[in-house]
């Protein structure tokens, strides 16, 4: 079976099919799947995958997590994330472990050994193929990988930001138009809104704070963290909980389901999550719920909202994005 991702071609190539191995924050590919005796991923839609062929998955944030097999790093995107997860590593793992590191050229693994050097890391290069490098180092003692959470001020709200999460460190312009738009509109109290996406918390805690039942969902375990942070840090309750769009809401329905729905995952665009908020939102509304959701202007959620909910319209537009609502 060949590999798909670039990285796990290189992986293959070096590590052959026997070698047992447990890949942290990877991407989906099936013959990873195959070849781990353990993983560990933020993602709960990845861990899902994983659980689906009886393999171990782990969240970074699990009390209890044993990891098994030849520990690789997929390099993400985000630097910051990927020192977070060195950080974590060499923490949770015992001193001298061997960690070896994966990632593609343009997703920055060339500058890796620069910041192996600064966390006083010795490294090896074990190979290089498919645009992708391999390396390999050990664990030592690091700093506390809860430094990485900040906090900033965001107009009446404090939000907690950690990489890798939506908006890291600041308040995207699409989410202050969103706001917007439902202040603008008075919304009726209590709603019960599902925060579809909540990323670091700000759109769950606005609402909340106007009296609102909210659930805030993600896929990511760093954005249901950041959201239980952000929700403490203004004494807000909410309920939180990692599922990947509707899969752990078991047919519930809410008056209000919003979003600023993400379309990159890394490198890619991929328009899967947004297609299925809008063509399942219908059974997860209330007969007279709504749907409001804000997007850049060029994507093509218009054709989405019309195939799926029929009749949409624009609550608000300042030509990079724009906020759409649609009734069930």
């Amino acid at each position: 079976m060949s590999a798909q991702l670039p990285a796990c071609q290189l992986l293959q190539r070096y590590y052959g099919d026997h070698t047992a191995l447990c890949p942290v924050a990877p991407g989906r590919d099936e013959w990873l799947v195959h070849q781990s005796a353990s993983m560990v991923s933020d993602s709960v839609a990845l861990r899902d995958v994983w659980h689906t062929h009886q393999k171990a998955a782990f969240s970074p944030f699990e009390p209890t997590i044993e990891l098994k097999g030849q520990v690789v790093l997929f390099w993400p995107k985000a630097h910051q994330l990927g020192l977070w997860w060195l950080d974590w590593l060499c923490q949770v793992l015992p001193e001298g472990t061997s960690v070896d590191i994966v990632g593609e050229h343009q997703g920055g693994i060339k500058r890796v050994p620069k910041w192996l050097d600064e966390r006083g890391l010795k490294w090896d290069k074990l190979d290089n193929a498919r645009r992708c490098t391999l390396y390999s180092t050990r664990t030592r003692a690091l700093g506390d990988p809860d430094a990485a959470w900040t906090t900033f001020t965001a107009g009446e709200l404090t939000l907690a930001s950690h990489p890798g999460v939506f908006g890291h460190g600041k308040v995207d312009e699409g989410t202050t138009l969103l706001l917007e738009a439902l202040d603008s509109r008075g919304l009726k109290t209590p709603l019960r809104v599902l925060d579809m996406g909540c990323g670091d918390g700000i759109i769950s805690a606005w609402l909340a704070k106007r009296g609102h039942e909210v659930s805030a969902i993600d896929v990511s375990a760093f954005a249901v963290q950041a959201t239980e942070r952000t929700l403490a840090a203004n004494a807000l309750s909410a309920r939180v909980l990692e599922s990947d769009v509707y899969s752990k809401l078991d047919g519930e329905r809410f008056d209000l389901i919003v979003s600023n729905p993400p379309f990159h995952q890394e490198r890619d665009i991929s328009f899967r999550p947004s297609a299925r908020l809008i063509e399942k939102a219908r059974e997860h509304l209330t007969p007279r719920g709504e749907l409001v959701l804000v997007a850049n202007g060029f994507l093509p959620y218009p054709e989405l909202l019309k195939r799926a909910m029929g009749e949409f319209e624009t609550l608000a537009d300042n030509r990079r994005f724009r906020v759409y609502r649609a009734g069930a």
